[in-house]
């Protein structure tokens, strides 16, 4: 076993590692393809040459993407994919990354983890188990880390998703006041915003270009974001557009509401940092404070006892 870890060991190294340097380093500005966008001319490249504009993780992750679900989609439960393309579409990255890509970064993240693990501990002469068991917590610490910044990703699309609604609103009210429909408003807003709700809004106007129905590119924008207050936005559209309400005054109501709960977010963040405040104050600030208070006491103390 011992035998078959060490090249196990060393491939999850090379992996992470040439991964994390293609996923880091600064992309090639193709000099000749930049003047030729300018002037307009038209730059017709054949498939082998598309392929290799491709980034290098790109070109390795997507054949053995492709080979790892057909492999693993019998082992996972149905259902298991389907998740994992929700929550890469909730976290924005779902036109980036696939699912079965997504796999195969959790498998090389295992593989490095468990190498990593078994180099390290034994170079700091632990012994066979105690190399086993530190290869397998670092690979399971590995596979975590993927759906870690997986799930980070999400939390700050929302936020940001969350941030920016009031002021995306606002700007519809002003737009569909001045006599544009709601298609017009929504591009004013991606022609002055650049944020992942203004992107989601772009892509239902484009939705509806197609031909979709308001109703279904609405219900999409909601299954996309997955936010209490879009889904409360997207509802009132949708009855407005039913009932055939003014859609100024609906836009309008929901505007004065999302500011409200905005406000009480900053209330609510702003309650949470005395709480938050505390494990940095306890961790390095109050063992500074007692060094310096009571370090002269001891001191003295240690002087009149050692006589």
């Amino acid at each position: 076993m011992g035998a078959l870890a060490v090249p196990v060991g060393l491939v999850g190294v090379v992996l992470g590692l040439g991964i994390l340097y293609t996923s880091l380093r600064r992309p090639v500005v193709d000099a000749a393809a930049v003047l030729a966008d300018l002037e307009g001319a038209e730059m017709h490249v054949d498939e082998y040459t598309e392929k290799l504009s491709l980034p290098l993780s790109a070109r390795i992750l997507t054949p053995i993407g492709g080979k790892v679900g057909g492999f693993v989609q019998g082992l996972l439960p149905s259902n298991y994919l389907a998740g994992l393309r929700q929550r890469l579409v909730l976290a924005g990255l779902a036109e980036r990354l696939s699912p079965e890509e997504f796999l195969v970064l959790q498998i090389v993240a295992l593989l490095f983890g468990a190498g990593f693990g078994y180099v390290f501990g034994t170079l700091l002469g632990f012994s066979t188990t105690g190399v086993l068991r530190f290869s397998v917590f670092l690979a399971a610490i590995g596979a975590f880390v993927p759906e870690s910044r997986l799930g980070a990703k999400r939390e700050d699309r929302q936020g940001s998703i969350r941030r920016d609604l009031p002021d995306v609103l606002d700007l519809l009210v002003i737009s569909v006041e001045a006599g544009v429909g709601l298609e017009g408003a929504i591009e004013v807003v991606g022609r002055h915003f650049d944020s992942p709700l203004a992107h989601e809004l772009n892509r239902m106007l484009r939705e509806m270009e197609l031909g979709v129905p308001r109703r279904t590119a609405l219900q999409n924008l909601r299954r996309r974001v997955q936010i209490p207050e879009v889904s409360t936005f997207v509802l009132s559209l949708v009855q407005a557009d039913a009932l055939g309400m003014p859609l100024g005054r609906v836009l309008k109501t929901q505007a004065t509401e999302m500011r409200s709960k905005r406000r009480q977010w900053a209330r609510e963040k702003a309650a949470k940092l005395p709480v938050k405040i505390l494990f940095p104050m306890f961790l390095f600030i109050f063992p500074a404070l007692f060094v310096v208070v009571l370090g002269p006491a001891v001191s003295s103390v240690l002087k009149i006892y050692a006589k």
